[in-house]
């Protein structure tokens, strides 16, 4: 990584669903740059090793286990980051499902209702039990995906929370200003876990670099870069605004 400045220094992240992927490389990012970062997910086991890693790395973390639709851990998240740093600066709502690829009217009413509960109903809820301790001049960085400007098959419901992550980066810049900035990433396609089936498929692969101007697929380094800019004071005049990270895949004019 090129050599990075120190834009977080004394201050506390939060990242939601950070312990591989994306959002693990956006903590990371933040830890680099000087913040103490909180991660978190479903599974002990995954927080352990990622703290490893990031420890490792020099970075100052404290792991949580939290899944983003259980009341009791969202609300455990929050205290334990308040016990121990005694503040919130950051927060980066990464949590996000996609357990079903069927198509829209296909999908049952359970799988529709758990997609709209952790990609949209969480990310509200863990910002509620975050509020009373972000800091003035705090941020929040919401992250959607630039299928929400274009929904197709086989994610079109998944890629539909994500279009309505868009108006709520909007309606919460309005709510929270002055005091908090909240913006938007919204990936392009970046190969991971998450999108493992997808990324198996060679022909698929190859069409999506196609489409990209730059010829090629993102990482989680390029979303973390970008979240990075977004969170810090290098972006202070900006608020309620989505940046596509998406190497130019169309998005909107």
């Amino acid at each position: 990584m090129e050599k990075i400045g120190k834009r977080f220094q004394g201050k506390v992240a939060i990242v939601t669903a950070s312990t591989q992927g994306i959002g693990f490389s956006i903590a990371e990012r933040l830890g680099l740059e000087g913040a103490s970062v909180v991660i978190s997910s479903r599974k002990q086991k995954n927080v352990d090793e990622a703290v490893v890693k990031l420890k490792a790395r020099g970075i100052e973390v404290l792991g949580v286990v939290c899944h983003v639709s259980n009341a009791q851990q969202r609300k455990n998240l929050i205290d334990m980051t308040v016990q121990k740093y005694g503040q919130i600066d950051v927060v980066v709502s990464n949590a996000a499902v996609n357990p079903s690829i069927d198509a829209i009217l296909q999908t049952k009413e359970s799988v529709l209702d758990k997609l709209w509960e952790i990609n949209v109903k969480d990310s509200i809820l863990v910002l509620k039990d975050a509020v009373p301790h972000l800091r003035k001049g705090s941020s929040v960085v919401v992250i959607s995906s630039v299928a929400a400007y274009q929904p197709e098959s086989p994610m079109a419901m998944y890629a539909v929370t994500k279009t309505a992550l868009l108006g709520l980066t909007k309606a919460l810049a309005a709510e929270m200003a002055p005091d908090t900035r909240v913006n938007c990433v919204a990936p392009g396609f970046v190969p991971t876990h998450f999108t493992e089936y997808i990324t198996k498929n060679d022909d698929i692969r190859k069409t999506v670099k196609e489409k990209t101007l730059l010829n090629r697929c993102g990482t989680a380094e390029d979303m973390a870069a970008a979240t990075a800019f977004l969170a810090s004071d290098d972006a202070s005049y900006i608020t309620g605004e989505t940046l596509v990270v998406a190497g130019g895949v169309p998005s909107r004019l």
